[in-house]
């Protein structure tokens, strides 16, 4: 691969970029995954460790995806093969950047057929589908969707061309414009919302399921579940950070920029938390609905409160801009390899690749109803597997060596050049890069992978391979 294939894209500001980069970190996770987990697993207690692993998993692996694709200008398997020859590293470390490609690809197969229902949902909502609907109701509601594949499919194209249209545009004539549009957008519904939902009378409540821990209630299990959402909240591990910061100017600061992207997602995540439990706690439902309390819990609380049919549409409006600025940046990485690597040009890698990708997603849509009992991996449908594999697998391999690379690789005027800490704050990034970040990340690998009983033994087993790696490197 030859050093002259450089990204051409530079973003035209550093709040766009910041905000570009927001967009990809908040998405359904956000919004669907982070409330239910918290509400599963006993709220502030949970929260307090989520927020603490943000600062020692999370924001480490940013720093360094950001470093690598700014280092690498290029897209993420071209800047793995740069940044490799420039740091005398093996040829085979750009097996890392294929990782991230493939994994954003494949996430992306199954993401836009689940923000196809919030698309589904905020029509039905428009339409005053759910004023007067109880939970009964709901549930025939949501069956009958996942039942039908033909719906599913019709919104799993709709979120698929939106997403390939504005790829094909570019940085500056796409993803900036929509971005522009929608982040200002996602962050004014969400505060209206936060306003409603100071007057719904369970506000209090709310903020103290969020933020009063209660040490109790909290297990094990729940730390790693936090451990797990706080590495993937932030869009790290898939490449899309890297090509983000391949578009980044020299003169723009990573550790603001970073700190910034950590922020506003965790800000979004808490703020949704909030908005979520007063509505659910003021018509007396559960928080702990589990993947439900998006798609079954609200829309019966939206059903039965006064403004209800406005507040549930604005909520589902904000649901679907947090999906489509993530789905935009998935698709990034892999664009941008076809277009520099392999001459296609942007707009047909985009459609190329994004029929490539909806196709494969047609496999998620049969999960939900005729491939229901078809088993791919296991037990699991074809949409778990693939959400396993990219999950469990892909996800925090990623992200695990992005952390060796940047720890034990990167030049250190490279790295220093790149992060521009001062002497002692570089010292505490690689204390925590070198030996927490990483042994982080392979504890929630292995317990991703093996059953609770057999946890240890491939813990110990994987930091015993890493401390050998490191031992090689120093002699």
């Amino acid at each position: 691969m030859s050093q002259l294939k450089l990204s051409k894209d530079y973003w035209s500001s550093q709040t766009v970029f910041i905000m570009a980069a927001v967009g990809s970190a908040v998405g359904l996770g956000n919004l669907w995954k982070f409330p239910y987990i918290t509400g599963e697993n006993g709220g502030g207690a949970f929260v307090l460790v989520y927020l603490a692993c943000i600062l020692l998993i999370g924001i480490p692996v940013l720093f360094s995806e950001l470093a690598m694709g700014r280092s690498g200008k290029a897209n993420p398997v071209q800047a793995m093969a740069n940044i490799a020859r420039e740091n005398g590293a093996s040829r085979l470390w750009t097996l890392l950047g294929f990782n991230g490609v493939l994994a954003g690809a494949l996430i992306l197969s199954f993401y836009t057929v689940i923000a196809g229902w919030a698309v589904a949902y905020f029509v039905e909502s428009l339409q005053g589908g759910f004023i007067g609907i109880d939970a009964k109701g709901v549930g025939e509601h949501f069956s009958h969707l996942l039942a039908n594949p033909f719906e599913l499919l019709f919104w799993h194209t709709l979120v698929s061309l939106f997403t390939v249209i504005v790829v094909s545009k570019g940085v500056k004539s796409g993803i900036e414009k929509a971005i522009n549009f929608m982040m200002p957008g996602l962050f004014l519904i969400l505060l209206v919302l936060l306003g409603y939902a100071t007057t719904t009378g369970a506000f209090a409540q709310s903020f103290n399921f969020l933020f009063a821990p209660d040490f109790s209630k909290l297990t094990w299990q729940a730390v790693l579940i936090a451990m797990g959402h706080a590495f993937f909240t932030l869009s790290i591990g898939l490449g899309t950070m890297m090509v983000y910061g391949s578009y980044l100017q020299k003169d723009y600061s990573i550790v603001k920029a970073g700190l910034w992207i950590a922020f506003a997602d965790t800000a979004v995540a808490l703020l949704a938390g909030l908005v979520i439990f007063s509505i659910v706690f003021a018509n007396g439902l559960e928080p702990g609905a589990g993947p439900g309390l998006l798609f079954q819990t609200l829309p019966v609380a939206f059903g039965e409160m006064t403004g209800g049919w406005f507040f549930g549409t604005l909520f589902f409006a904000l649901v679907i801009m947090a999906a489509f600025s993530s789905s935009i940046s998935l698709i990034e990485p892999a664009v941008s390899w076809f277009d520099q690597n392999w001459g296609i040009k942007r707009t047909k890698a985009a459609w190329i690749l994004g029929g490539l990708i909806w196709f494969i997603g047609i496999g998620t849509v049969l999960s939900f109803n005729e491939w229901a009992d078809v088993h791919f991996l296991a037990d699991r449908t074809f949409f778990d597997s693939i959400d396993f594999i990219t999950a469990n697998i892909m996800l925090p391999l990623g992200g695990l060596l992005m952390a060796v690379f940047v720890a034990w690789v990167f030049k250190d005027e490279t790295r220093q050049q790149e992060l521009s800490l001062t002497a002692g704050m570089m010292k505490l990034f690689l204390v925590v890069l070198k030996w927490i970040t990483p042994v982080a990340i392979i504890v929630v690998f292995a317990s991703n992978l093996v059953s609770e009983e057999n946890l240890w033994p491939m813990v110990i087993v994987s930091l015993a391979v890493y401390v050998v790696y490191i031992w090689n490197r120093g002699r």
